[in-house]
């Protein structure tokens, strides 16, 4: 027997259409802060800093997406897929690459203070007498923190090019939360690894080698300007001025004091930047470990 046109429109309006809801207002929130960290390269440490201080930023919105009773019933709902376990895994990558930026930074830092203490006290009993000694003391220290950037840099490498992120064939809203979890770490492991980078003297701007630098600042008197146009970050700065006042018999302490005290108090300020984004990402796993935890 033929269908009548009433049970037709019966049987259709019987069908549930899902319409797409209303995104949260952190999702354009999270959006936005992934928007500007990606916008520029920063090189100098104060753009350095304003880098942590948006990732800081970022982790709170982060945080804030994590108390949500849709994420959470996401996450536990699905917390024996691999897009879990890679969350929690890339949640541990940030801690670690974070604690080695400290940890370099700490070491510049004492670096840095012991060539100015030592500096200071030439200065008050004869100005311009050689501090080679000190000099190479510090640069010995800064190829120690070198070679502990390399081994970080090579080591999350490998962790990146094992670790791809798992297929996601889920419902709208998870795809869209994970996603963003997603790019989070990705724009902050970006941002971490070119800290380092500044660390290490390497910048976009920059890539000669340490001595190409070193070599074009000996043929110029003004050392400062031409530090500048090569558009170096402040660790490249002392570097190569240490480098060019070696081949020199006599060290003016002068020369390289004020970009030493600089360099000092730049550090200062990433590593108050880098403790305010530890908590926010130690926050984070643990809100990750409390969800899955129950």
């Amino acid at each position: 027997m033929a269908s009548s046109p009433l049970n037709s429109k019966s049987s259709y309006h019987a069908r549930s259409i899902s319409l797409p809801s209303r995104p949260h207002p952190l999702i354009p929130e999270v959006d936005e802060h992934l928007c500007r960290l990606r916008a520029s390269e920063a090189i100098s440490p104060s753009l350095m800093c304003r880098k942590l201080s948006g990732l800081k930023d970022l982790h709170d919105c982060v945080n804030n997406l994590l108390l949500l009773p849709f994420t959470q019933q996401s996450l536990d709902q699905y917390r024996h897929e691999r897009w879990v376990d890679e969350l929690l895994d890339g949640s541990l990558r940030l801690l670690d690459l974070c604690d080695t930026t400290k940890d370099a930074l700490l070491q510049t830092r004492e670096g840095a203070h012991e060539l100015q203490s030592s500096m200071r006290r030439k200065r008050g009993s004869e100005n311009g007498i050689s501090i080679s000694s000190e000099i190479e003391k510090y640069l010995t220290s800064r190829k120690k923190v070198k070679k502990a950037i390399h081994k970080a840099l090579r080591n999350l490498k490998c962790k990146e090019k094992k670790c791809s992120f798992s297929a996601l064939n889920r419902d709208p809203e998870t795809l869209s939360t994970v996603s963003r979890l997603r790019e989070v770490e990705t724009v902050s492991l970006t941002v971490l690894e070119a800290l380092l980078s500044s660390l290490d003297g390497v910048t976009a701007q920059s890539k000669q080698s340490g001595w190409s630098i070193v070599s074009k600042l000996m043929q110029h008197k003004h050392v400062a300007c031409e530090v500048a146009e090569a558009d170096l970050s402040e660790f490249e700065k002392v570097d190569a001025e240490c480098h060019t006042l070696l081949g020199q018999k006599n060290i003016s302490v002068n020369a390289v004091h004020n970009e030493v005290a600089k360099l000092e108090s730049s550090i200062q300020d990433l590593e108050e930047g880098l403790e305010f984004l530890s908590r926010r990402l130690i926050k984070t796993r643990v809100s990750l470990l409390n969800i899955l935890s129950h």
